[in-house]
């Protein structure tokens, strides 16, 4: 073959770049990294844009508020833990007591409902209606003047004796312990000789306790008229009024009795502004 024929094919040929190896590939990566014009793979440049973030300020206030959102979650979540504290540390028999003071409460608004229905019946169906409203009204004024203390009372009932040395227990504490042996079933109750009703108040006095205006000192000594059975673990449920009194170094003993005396009396008060709607 001559020069000529030969010229233009060595000028093609010269005009071509050469052929670029193919770079070898990594371990793991079939395809190899290839670099971009820049010097960085795909993979360093995919990292450099993810990091460092880049926030708007919108995206700060959202991440801002989600913060405050979940930080309210948590304090309720650790507040209802807190109230809930007191019953899930307390033993298997003291939450069975628990229960089972319930199960008395709701027996007894039970059988005052059905008294109230037999009374009712009674009225109804009585051939001496008068009659039967008259022992019923007696019945009633009786009971009535033994919840405003106008009259004595006796029966079986628990005596709590609180003994302060260190003269810590104050009015609140010993109101706590009227409140919860309401709530058990104490018909009557009086504290150092002074009867307890409806109305009746306490206050702090001078290292004392005062009792409707009457000045009493430790030790202080309940007579409570009910169902010892129910009055009795009412005040030794746990975290109850046992427990908060000798939290403050008072000594608390409850005796049950078979016949406890409520004499204590209080003079009838006419009310200055309400009347019978009967009359």
């Amino acid at each position: 073959m001559s020069d000529h024929e030969e010229q233009p094919a060595n000028r093609l040929r010269e005009e071509l770049p050469d052929e670029v190896p193919p770079s070898p590939s990594a371990p793991g990566d079939p395809q190899g990294a290839r670099p971009e014009r820049n010097g960085l793979t795909g993979r360093q440049r995919l990292l450099k844009g993810l990091w460092p973030p880049r926030l708007t300020r919108a995206q700060l206030i959202v991440a801002l508020l989600l913060f405050g959102l979940g930080f309210g979650l948590a304090v309720q979540v650790a507040s209802n833990s807190d109230g809930d504290s007191a019953l899930r540390g307390a033993r298997q028999e003291d939450l069975v007591r628990i229960l089972d003071e319930l199960d008395d409460r709701t027996q007894r608004l039970e059988d005052e409902k059905q008294g109230l229905e037999k009374q009712r019946d009674e009225l109804e169906n009585s051939s001496d209606q008068a009659e039967e409203a008259r022992k019923q009204t007696l019945e009633k004024e009786r009971q009535l003047g033994i919840l405003a203390g106008t009259v004595a009372a006796q029966g079986p009932g628990i005596t709590v004796t609180i003994e302060d040395t260190k003269g810590t227990v104050e009015a609140d504490m010993l109101l706590d312990a009227i409140q919860e042996l309401r709530a058990a079933g104490a018909e009557a109750i009086q504290v150092n000789g002074v009867r307890v009703v409806a109305g009746t108040y306490l206050a702090d006095a001078d290292n004392s306790v005062s009792v409707d205006g009457n000045k009493i000192n430790a030790p202080y000594r309940f007579q409570v008229i009910g169902k010892p059975q129910d009055l009795e673990p009412a005040l030794n449920i746990p975290g109850g009024v046992v427990q908060t009194l000798e939290k403050e170094q008072a000594t608390v003993t409850v005796e049950r009795s078979s016949k406890i005396v409520v004499d204590a009396l209080r003079a009838a008060e006419r009310p200055d502004y309400a009347r019978s709607s009967s009359q």
